[in-house]
């Protein structure tokens, strides 16, 4: 099997105090963004610096390195000490990849014949474990030119393995990759203004359910499926409601309902999981949603920004009906508050320690108090920042790192909560964000994977 991208998965030693290699299973990160895909591994500290280019002499906190074949911008997960992702390799050839930042709306001339596949990895030594071949064929939709064609983020209970590949179907494995099921829901052609993006909304699961986002423009729908089995239970047309989403999809269990929120334009829309009926809506935002709905201290936190609206809400979790905020209003009886010019555009906003961290593709990085929606500060750091927290130890202290994407040996820049003291270090590769014990792993798209121990 030939390489479409020169990928790896690397463990690496960053951990304060400790300096031994010791995983912790029950630390599990088991789908996008993690527990409660809150983005939050809380008490642990982390080093400042390392040096993980893509083949130095004397790499630095490096533990080990894996091969990854080809290209995807999905996200491992978790389980034990096992770590799982999906990758799509090109057959023949170089799967093209545009970096940077730029506007163009191209999609991507990647449309030959294609493996998609899930790949297990020991976690304390980075053997291979197993792989899956799920599909071979060419694309169904096209991509866009920084996209890859396995955006999405495999989801787990421990027992089940479900993978969402948008036009290439649904699958269901064990943990040790016997394949339970698969599903083909046809052609979804996530795109804009008929310019094929690619599919990104990774699945959710909450029990003996599945909740998956697909929001092609010419049929967009929600939908939940039984996890035993893949039967479908429900499908509500989100035709007029949304044009379009790339975010995925939140279950929230408040003790009261099942709701399934949805990042949308022109409305964020909440519907119920047992039913698919719609429970609430909210009007405003970017004409791109991408960021994922989540919660934190009870209540959920929405966010978009494109085509000129930016905003950020913060709604209570009893929501009904119409909840779109009238002209000039910030509030109301299920909106806490909002800010109409805060918004992320792609990456979704992080909340710890009552601050709301937001990071722009354009660099600027914003901190909200979480229960006013006081703007604490805002400063630009430069185009293409990321974000995730690393929590210090009994919560001394909020680390922010950021980083530059194409300056793969960059100065890295970290950034307290709190006090708003920097420092600094080498950058992290690609997008770090998660987590598993006192470890941190990343799998990029080009050109590595990186596992690091806090």
């Amino acid at each position: 099997m030939s390489l479409s991208r020169r990928n790896f998965l690397i463990a690496s030693l960053a951990a304060i105090p400790a300096t031994r290699f010791d995983p912790k299973p029950e630390q599990n990160w088991p789908g996008f963004r993690g527990p409660g895909s809150q983005g939050i591994a809380d008490g642990y500290t982390t080093q400042t610096t390392w040096d993980l280019a893509p083949a130095p002499d004397k790499p630095k906190n490096m533990l080990w390195r894996t091969e990854v074949p080809g290209m995807a911008h999905s996200s491992p997960i978790i389980w034990g000490d096992r770590i799982y992702l999906a990758t799509a390799v090109k057959l023949s050839g170089k799967a093209p990849l545009r970096i940077g930042y730029y506007g163009d709306v191209k999609a991507s001339p990647d449309n030959d014949e294609q493996k998609w596949m899930i790949l297990c990895f020991d976690k304390k030594s980075g053997k291979r474990l197993w792989e899956k071949t799920l599909r071979t064929s060419k694309p169904a939709t096209d991509r866009h030119e920084k996209s890859s064609h396995a955006n999405t983020t495999l989801v787990t209970d421990g027992k089940n393995l479900v993978g969402f590949f948008g036009s290439e179907g649904l699958y269901c494995f064990d943990m040790d990759g016997k394949l339970l099921w698969n599903k083909d829901l046809g052609v979804i052609n996530n795109s804009w203004h008929d310019i094929g993006w690619g599919y990104s909304s990774s699945p959710a699961l909450f029990k003996d359910r599945i909740a998956l986002l697909c929001d092609d423009p010419k049929n967009p729908f929600v939908a939940a499926y039984q996890l035993s089995d893949g039967k479908e239970i429900w499908r509500t047309s989100r035709k007029g409601d949304c044009e379009g989403s790339w975010g995925t999809p939140f279950i929230l269990d408040d003790g009261k309902r099942i709701q399934v929120i949805t990042n949308g334009w022109p409305f964020i829309v909440s519907y119920d999981l047992e039913t698919g009926k719609e429970l609430w809506r909210l009007r405003g935002g970017g004409d791109i949603p991408i960021p994922t709905p989540f919660v934190s201290d009870g209540l959920i936190v929405l966010s978009n920004a494109h085509g000129g609206k930016a905003p950020l809400f913060v709604v209570r979790p009893t929501a009904k009906g119409d909840i779109s905020l009238a002209d000039g209003s910030t509030s109301n009886e299920s909106v806490v508050w909002s800010v109409p010019n805060g918004g992320s555009y792609i990456s979704t906003p992080i909340v710890y320690g009552g601050r709301v961290y937001l990071a722009n593709y354009n660099g600027v990085i914003r901190c909200f108090d979480f229960k006013t929606g006081e703007k604490l500060y805002e400063e630009r750091l430069g185009p293409d920042a990321n974000m995730f927290v690393i929590p210090g130890r009994r919560r001394r202290q909020n680390l922010l790192p950021y980083r530059r994407r194409n300056r793969p040996r960059s100065q890295g820049r970290f950034k307290t909560g709190n006090s708003g003291e920097e420092r600094f270090g080498r950058a992290l590769p690609g997008d770090a964000r998660n987590f598993s014990g006192h470890h941190l792993l990343s799998h990029r798209g080009k050109p590595h994977c990186d596992w690091l121990k806090m």
